[in-house]
This record gives structure tokens, sequence and C-alpha cells, in this order.
């Protein structure tokens, strides 16, 4: 018997049943977000080189994919599309038969219950890769958001039920719930990339969507990584300009400002687990150096503890079957 008085804090751990009472963040599959690549042609199911598991899907896999999404229990996915064509106006991104608009029409015919969000930004659909309106080496703010608008309105129109900008532009969410409710569109939720950092854990993603800029970065417009408090004054603007969601990209580096949106915001938090994310996982558990499962797991459920309410990863049907399993 010891002499001490301390607090025996391992009587909640001493089984697994008492653990899992006490246990205060559960991961569930209605927390998860998938995100897709949609591409045009027929029969394409490439995986992504630096994204082991993550594809280009044509419309007809697309189809097959969305079956086991369904099937898994993930209730949400977000498109991101990449043309054939690209050009200096960005055509791609709000034409009526672009790659995205395509493939919202077949998912929502085919899968009404899957909760379709877009990624609207430029990005990907013009030669500077850059995400808005170039001009010389500038990316011009005000002359872009009529074409990130108007990128989001050919998606509603589409029937996506959410649109979620990435672009990072000044005002682009007044922008777009200018035009959403200007068209009849008032009940249409936008789901900002309120605080989106000028990163380095990108660079998989930059290779799947074909969007690397082709000159400079996109420091003018992206955030600061060692910044904390212009995270906040980006979100406030969302949130005055009509945002509905706000969403940290990255999460994993970030976990200090999911929680101070948690802390300072009511609307719902959502944390994007990058591609760089992603892959450092899966070149890690390839090589044997980790167990996958458990630090997927452990990773997500630091996202949840740090206040996301939805998780946007690539694991999403890794993590359904780990769920189905009882894990």
């Amino acid at each position: 018997m010891s002499q001490f008085n301390f607090q025996r804090h391992r009587r909640l751990r001493r089984s697994a049943g008492i653990r899992a009472m006490v246990r205060e963040n559960q991961l569930t599959t209605n927390d998860l977000l998938y995100p897709v690549f949609a591409v045009e042609g027929q029969g394409i199911k490439t995986e992504i080189r630096s994204m082991p598991g993550v594809y280009h899907f044509s419309l007809d896999t697309l189809k097959v994919e969305m079956q086991e999404v369904v099937d898994l229990g993930i209730p949400s996915v977000i498109l991101f599309g990449v043309p054939e064509h690209k050009d200096e106006c960005s055509s791609q991104a709000y034409a009526e038969q672009g790659i995205v608009q395509q493939a919202i029409r077949m998912i929502k015919q085919e899968f009404p219950q899957l909760v379709v969000i877009t990624d609207v930004c430029l990005c990907q659909y013009n030669p500077a890769g850059h995400c808005g309106i170039v001009e010389g080496e500038q990316i011009l703010n005000d002359a872009s958001l009529e074409l990130i608008a108007k990128t989001a309105l050919s998606h509603v129109q589409a029937g996506a039920d959410i649109v979620a900008p990435s672009d990072m532009m000044d005002g682009r969410i007044a922008a777009i719930r200018h035009t959403l409710d200007e068209h009849g569109y008032t009940e249409i939720p936008i789901m900002s990339y309120a605080v989106k950092y000028s990163s380095a854990y990108y660079g998989p993603f930059r290779e799947a969507a074909h969007s690397a800029p082709s000159f400079g970065d996109r420091k003018t417009y992206q955030m600061d990584p060692a910044n904390g408090r212009e995270a906040l004054r980006e979100a406030d603007s969302d949130v005055e300009e009509g945002a509905d969601f706000l969403m940290v990209k990255p999460a994993l580096a970030y976990l200090d400002i999911i929680r101070q949106l948690r802390d300072r915001y009511e609307l719902p938090i959502v944390a994007y687990n990058v591609s760089g994310e992603y892959a450092m996982i899966k070149a890690a558990a390839q090589n044997g150096w980790i167990d996958e499962k458990s630090v997927v797991m452990e990773t997500l459920l630091g996202m949840k503890r740090a206040g996301a309410d939805i998780i946007m990863t690539y694991f999403a049907k890794d993590v359904a079957r780990y769920l189905q399993e009882g894990n």
C-alpha cells in the first residue's frame, strides 16, 4: 500500500470496455469527406504515382468508385476536375459540359443520397496553374471573382449540394453568395477553404490535379505558415461574407488553428488531411516503418480532438473499412 496521496487515473484504463465507455472523441463515417479526381475519357482508372491508392477516374469508372463509397457508408464526396483543355480564361472550370459538371450530374442521378461538394478554383483550368486570372506575373484578385463565382454557379446548376472555393482570393465568398442568391440558390451552402496555407504538403496533389504553377508560387494569396492571428482574420471575413463551413488546410501541422477556430465559431469546422500527409503515411507503411491502420486512426482522431467536425481525407475508404471491422 502506497504511503503517498495521488490520483489513480489508470482505473479508467483497466479494460477495453471501460476505455470505450469514457472515450472522449469518436470517429464515424459521418465525419468523412472523400476527395475524388475526375478526368475526361473512358475506361480510365490510373493510380497517382505519389498517392498510392488514389486514382484519376473517367466517368464510367467513377460510377463504380461511387458505388463502393455508398456501400462503405461514406456520406459525402468532393470533386476535383482535371480537364484536357486549358486556357487563360479557365473556361472549362465553368463550362456546362466541363468534367466536374458532368461528374456532378452522373453522381446525383445514380447516387442521389451522396452529398456532392465541388472544389471551386481556376488553377487546374489555366496554363499558368494559378488560382486566379493572370496578367504578366500578377494574379488579379477582383477580376478573378467573376469567374470564380461563375464556376460555383455552374456547379450548383449541375446539381452540386455544396460549393467549396479554394482559391483564397479576397471577397470570393461574398461574390459566390451574391451570385447564387441572385440566381435563386439561397439554400446552397458554401464550404470555404477559409484558412489555406502556402504549404509544402501539397506536392502530391499538384501532380494529381496537374495544377503546379508555371511560374512563381502561391504565396501572394495563400497564407504564411508562420501566422496564426491572420487565420482568424481570414475566417472572420468569410463568416461575414456568408460562409457556412470553415476549412483549415493542411490539418496535421495546423491543429492549433483548428482549435482556435473551434473555440471562436459555431460553424462546422473542416480539416483537410492533405496529399502530403497521406503520402508520408503511405510511404512509411509500405516500408514497414509504421502500422498504417493505427497511425491513420490516431492522426484523424487528433484532428477530431482539435475540434474538426468533418475530416476531408484520402483515407476515407480505409477508415470506413476499419470502422466496419470494429476498430
